[in-house]
């Protein structure tokens, strides 16, 4: 068994970015915080997929290089190999949940 506050965790960019929670032994997960105006940056994973479970916000997502508007509620699972980005084109926070499998933290591909 093992718990974690999400509180305890810390954003990579200071007060917005990934928040890992969880991480292996056999999934990653956490928390996206993205502010007006950022990215997650496009990337992809040889055999990790992901899954994204929007909470907060409306940005885009591109997937493989086509663009979807996001509500929130929405749940998209990306394979490994498909290329994707989280844009925070909108004057709102954003805030999502991730979900990596298997635990690989060296699986992904920078474009």
């Amino acid at each position: 068994m093992q718990r974690v506050n999400e509180k305890e965790c810390k954003f990579r960019e200071g007060d917005w970015g990934v928040k890992y929670i969880l991480r292996g032994p056999r999934i990653d997960w956490g928390i996206i915080l993205l502010k007006p105006g950022k990215t997650t940056g496009a990337h992809g994973h040889k055999e990790v997929e992901e899954t994204f479970y929007f909470i907060k916000g409306s940005p885009k997502i591109l997937v493989n290089d086509v663009e979807y508007r996001v509500k929130e509620g929405d749940a998209f699972r990306l394979e490994p190999l498909e290329k994707h980005d989280i844009v925070n084109d909108t004057q709102e926070e954003v805030k999502l949940i991730f979900i990596k499998t298997p635990y690989l933290p060296e699986d992904k591909i920078t474009y």
